[in-house]
């Protein structure tokens, strides 16, 4: 018994190893003599074989066994994979920032072949000039700045923000109705854009959902923006949230998270950087401040890296080598493509000194809170405090009572930290006072020092315009806040019971939201555009067409756009000094004098428009005899007459 006991736990044991270092069949075999039936022993049962053996029929229980499930194929996984991407948070913003801008800009696309939003003035030279960049660049890119308008003047594209970023739009079609609907589209397109760059900014910087709607909604749709929808290179300012947002991304950089060197990526950097070269291409009245805003960005960034470098805080390097390279060729390519269109503009002569320009154009601190005659709110009640104002167009300044009152609670209540409240006041207030140009104590040491020195025709002498940074900051500043009650909503709901939130916890986090697009709803005027006499399709230049005004000149030119034939009218961003000598010599056509003027610029043919000439010193040319003159008139139809110079 004592042997027994003693060899039993032994036995067991060798015979488990065995088991273990064999094959079950050798196993088992080995197992069957050591079994026994001894006092204080187990006897183990042998185990089955795993496998049939050869030559039996197959197991018909296996009829009832789990398959493994089969590998989706490439199409289901590219269709999986095209859904997933329909439906990303950013195409869904997407989609709503198109709809809202259709929405929020309506009547535009009522009917976008025959009106322009706000006036028919400024659109109507803006639509030229998209078309003649896509015209030109196909035909002869060479030519591109040497433009059919303003004959015969030098660098006529010049003659304020170029828009060529829009080039390849204007690429599709040709004539007025196509020009008038391209504007239209890129019009609600760009506003489109604001709204996408703005989430995607402050999203990045760490708002939640709900906090980056209601701050991108509060500055793509500000009420100042309404006094600007007649200028299309105005609002068409969403690549520089947009660059700023995939640059912050590349940088693995986020204002709430910190700086995170696993999320850093060059190819968002890259994409940062394109987009920030497309921005300052469309022209330098929002590309020359956006420009300086990345070169503080650089030095900032790179006094940061410098300082992480020599505290050696990280064994790896802040920024790899691929980010450095990045970065490097996107600070040459964006400087070299600005210098580039810049240029042309340095040659425009000027039209009048900086100082008296931008003292002209400088709204006063009031005009922060007096919202433009185009907004539907505060419009007419504000009608009596903006006749106080100089130039109301430019100095509504308004960026919203329900952003003001969001901004101010975000710097108490927000997911942001006290001293990145502080630095963004501190930005609004660096901000505000470049706005109000030389309100503030005259600009010398603010706004003349960036912007006095240049050239009108790069159109920085209107210093409201900066208004776009006071409401970014003040939009990130209330997403703060709105992300901060939403936080503060989920916590109270995930302590109920269930843990869901009620339709009206769910409904107040939007509140906000509705607050901000009811103040940016819009009373802009919608004007038809005058019809293209039928002679500026067969018409060669150069030719004159008269009347001839700063304003009728955009139309013009605007007309110009079946043939691009040349004309001596011309108007924009810079009033050049022959134009104005133009009109002077021209206002008693048909005579002596101002034939031999026309003939000395070789302008061979004046077009006149009967409909157009009542009240302007044109109104009876139509009628004077020019026999003595040894020109040739012609009436085409009871409101065209075309003179013949040669």
């Amino acid at each position: 018994m004592t042997a027994a006991k003693t060899d039993g736990p032994a036995d067991a044991k060798a015979g488990k190893t065995e088991g273990k270092d064999e094959p079950d069949g050798e196993a088992g075999k080995k197992a069957e003599p050591e079994a026994t039936t001894g006092k204080g022993l187990r006897r183990r049962k042998p185990k089955l074989p795993s496998t049939r053996p050869p030559g039996a029929p197959p197991d018909p229980w296996t009829a009832f066994a789990e398959t493994s499930e089969r590998s989706p194929g490439r199409i289901r996984r590219a269709t999986r994979r095209v859904g997933r991407v329909l439906i990303h948070e950013y195409a869904l913003v997407t989609y709503g920032s198109l709809v809202l801008a259709v929405l929020l800009t309506w009547p535009t696309l009522q009917y976008p072949l025959h009106t322009f939003p706000q006036d028919i003035w400024d659109p109507s030279r803006q639509a030229w000039q998209i078309s003649w960049a896509g015209h030109i660049l196909i035909t002869d890119p060479a030519k591109l700045w040497q433009a059919n308008a303003f004959f015969p003047e030098p660098y006529s594209f010049a003659s304020g923000n170029s828009m060529l970023g829009y080039a390849p739009a204007g690429m599709l079609g040709s004539g007025p109705v196509a020009a008038v609907l391209r504007y239209n589209i890129l019009f609600v397109l760009a506003h489109a854009l604001l709204a996408i760059g703005g989430y995607a900014l402050i999203r990045q910087c760490g708002a939640g959902r709900t906090g980056a709607l209601v701050g991108a909604v509060a500055f793509a749709y500000a009420p100042w923006r309404l006094a600007q929808e007649g200028h299309l290179d105005v609002i068409s300012a969403g690549g520089i949230p947009l660059a700023l947002a995939m640059l912050a991304r590349g940088h693995g950089w986020s204002m709430r998270y910190g700086f995170r060197p696993g999320r850093r990526h060059a190819g968002w950097a890259a994409v940062g950087w394109l987009v920030a070269v497309w921005q300052v291409s469309l022209g330098f009245s929002l590309g020359l401040p956006f420009a300086y805003v990345l070169a503080l960005l650089i030095v900032v960034v790179g006094l940061a890296v410098l300082v992480r470098r020599l505290r050696r805080r990280s064994p790896r390097p802040v920024l790899g080598w691929r980010l450095l390279v990045t970065d490097l060729l996107g600070t040459l390519i964006f400087a070299g493509v600005g210098l580039l269109i810049a240029l042309p503009y340095l040659r425009v002569p000027d039209t009048a000194p900086a100082g008296t320009e931008i003292k002209f154009f400088s709204p006063p601190l009031r005009a922060l809170l007096i919202g433009p005659a185009e907004s539907r709110i505060w419009g007419g009640p504000h009608a009596v405090p903006r006749q106080s104002l100089g130039w109301p167009a430019e100095m509504a300044l308004l960026p919203g009572f329900v952003l003001y009152a969001l901004a101010l609670v975000g710097l108490v209540f927000s997911v942001w930290r006290i001293w990145q409240r502080l630095l963004l006041l501190a930005a609004v207030v660096v901000s505000v006072i470049l706005t109000l140009g030389t309100t503030f104590f005259e600009g010398r040491w603010t706004y003349l020092p960036l912007f006095g020195h240049l050239s009108s025709a790069f159109g920085v002498r209107i210093p409201g315009r900066l208004m776009l940074w006071v409401t970014l900051l003040l939009a990130i500043l209330a997403a703060g806040a709105v992300a901060e009650f939403v936080r503060r909503a989920e916590h109270l709901a995930a302590a109920r019971m269930p843990p869901w939130p009620g339709p009206w916890l769910r409904l107040a986090t939007l509140v906000p939201l509705l607050l901000v697009v009811v103040e940016t709803w819009n009373a802009t005027a919608h004007p038809v555009v005058p019809e293209q006499p039928a002679a500026m399709r067969t018409i060669t230049g150069p030719m004159l067409v008269l009347p001839t005004t700063a304003l009728t000149d955009q139309t013009v030119m605007l007309w110009t756009t079946s043939r691009f034939q040349q004309v001596a009218n011309g108007s924009g961003g810079f009033a050049p000094q022959r134009q104005s000598e133009l009109r002077r010599s021209v206002a008693a056509f048909p005579d002596r004098a101002s034939v031999d003027y026309l003939r000395q610029l070789k302008v061979g043919a004046v077009l006149l428009l009967r409909s157009q000439v009542v009240g302007t010193p044109w109104e009876r040319s139509g009628d004077v005899p020019v026999d003595t003159l040894g020109i040739r008139r012609e009436d085409l139809d009871n409101n065209t007459v075309v003179f013949y110079l040669n």
